[in-house]
């Protein structure tokens, strides 16, 4: 494939420079996707401070150390804000910001692993398209910048996805290593959380009980008054399309949501209150209730495009959803200081999935946080497993399909900007076990993108809701 213009002129540039570069120019070629190896890949971080802009370019397969970094050229250096960031790709026509200063115009930092490779692949113009050259010509193209190690393989981080016997070990170990908080008996009581709400106790117990019916559930609700209010104007919304008014919480239920969706939304909506939403968010990425509506929303959708021999249950995969990101909440409620510096790390490595940088930081991920506190409040288990497992697409135990759903769920939000990271690839054998294809799962999913603004309105009155 033929390299775009401005490389072109650039290559061009160091060949009349250099003779010696001028073979290395002439075979650099741009490639797709599939053929340019993930561990000679790299890409430019863009970060930012009072004394300018600076790009870091690391191996793609890596997350920047931004502590180090910023030690090692005595700055204080933040990813650049999306919009700037956005603003620069349109700029120079890029579909990722070219990891070359003479295209940027931008001082650079490259990391010391880069020196190891033979052939080094670029990001091109185009979305999955690479631009392969030697490691000499891009050193040359680099010019007299720093190189210093400044990125941590990914291999190195060893998240814990599967081994959920060493999840305590791991959330103790980082409560003693950056909080001041004492190690007791109950992970409730070591994390110093508030006790679990009187309702959510009430409709756990309601859930267990084969004699429990609509007037049971509506009495639970009816006992808390903004959480009555918030499931009635629920029902009324327009994104359900009533006819009618709905007048009171057994409304709601017969009318329009139904026995198991109420029953889990409530659970959902009286957990939400139990801890905050932190004020600081990451540049660019979906709001905690406004992700929290679209995934439970699409999980119960997606549901319902499942087989009915293995479609699990409506109201579980839908609260499942609510909560898929509680874990977020407990980390900003347990590791105040150390929240901010996850946001910092999360938003220069959006190339990768925000475990990693939790890993990297605390030892101990929110999916392990928020799957062991569900587990301690004695959720249910399908709950636990999901929250747990949610970003192991392999998983197969017990209740796996609950986390099945919840990782299809989320990549699919994602390849459309909803949610927090980069969309990874579902792999076959969760689609086969789930008995749903790619085609039908962005059906469902392009029905609801239709409904946007529905969802951002549910969104804004459930966050409402969980601060009365």
């Amino acid at each position: 494939m033929a390299v775009p213009a401005a490389v072109a002129r650039l290559l061009e540039d160091y060949s009349t420079q250099r003779s010696d570069l001028a073979e290395d120019a002439a075979k650099v070629r741009e490639v797709a996707g599939k053929d340019a190896p993930t561990e000679a890949r790299v890409r430019a971080i863009m970060l930012h401070d009072e004394a300018g802009v600076l790009q870091a370019v690391i191996p793609e397969s890596t997350i920047l150390d931004l502590d180090r970094l910023n030690e090692g050229v005595g700055r204080n250096l933040r990813a650049l804000p999306l919009a700037e960031l956005d603003e620069l790709r349109k700029r120079l026509q890029w579909y990722e910001v070219p990891a070359l200063p003479d295209l940027t115009g931008c001082d650079a930092v490259i990391d010391a692993r880069l020196s190891a490779l033979d052939e080094i692949f670029l990001p091109s113009s185009e979305e999955d398209k690479y631009l392969c050259m030697s490691r000499r010509l891009f050193e040359a193209a680099m010019g007299a910048v720093k190189s210093m190690q400044i990125s941590v393989r990914l291999p190195e981080i060893a998240v814990n996805h599967n081994q959920p016997a060493k999840d305590m070990d791991q959330i103790n170990k980082a409560i003693s290593s950056f909080t001041s908080l004492r190690i007791q008996r109950r992970l409730e009581d070591t994390l110093e959380m508030p006790p679990l709400p009187e309702t959510a106790q009430r409709i756990i117990k309601l859930r267990v009980d084969p004699e429990a019916g609509i007037s049971e559930l509506a009495d639970i609700v009816e006992t808390d008054p903004s959480l009555s209010a918030q499931v009635v104007s629920w029902a009324s919304s327009s994104f359900y399309a009533a006819p009618g008014k709905i007048r009171s919480v057994h409304d709601a239920i017969v009318r329009v949501l139904g026995f198991d969706l109420v029953m889990n939304l409530s659970m959902g909506l009286a957990l939400g209150r139990t801890l905050e939403v932190p004020e600081e968010r990451g540049d660019g990425f979906t709001p905690y209730w406004e992700q929290a509506v679209w995934t439970a929303t699409l999980c119960g959708a997606l549901t319902t495009a499942i087989p009915k021999e293995r479609r699990p249950e409506f109201g579980l995969a839908y609260l499942v959803g609510l909560l898929h990101n509680f874990g977020y909440l407990v980390l900003a409620h347990v590791f105040p200081p150390h929240f901010s510096l996850i946001g910092r790390y999360n938003e220069a490595n959006r190339h990768v999935d925000s475990e990693n940088c939790e890993q990297f930081l605390l030892g101990i991920t929110r999916e392990q946080m928020g799957g062991k506190l569900m587990e301690m409040w004695n959720m249910p288990e399908e709950v636990c497993v999901a929250l747990r497992y949610q970003k192991n697409p392999y998983y197969n135990g017990d209740y796996g399909v609950y986390s099945a759903l919840l990782f299809v769920a989320t990549q699919l939000l994602r390849k459309h900007g909803i949610g927090e990271g980069p969309a990874q690839p579902a792999p076959q054998s969760i689609w086969d076990d789930l008995g749903l294809t790619r085609e039908r799962a962005e059906e469902v999913l392009q029905e609801l993108l239709s409904m946007s603004e529905d969802m951002k309105s549910l969104a804004d009155n459930l966050a409402d809701a969980t601060r009365s």
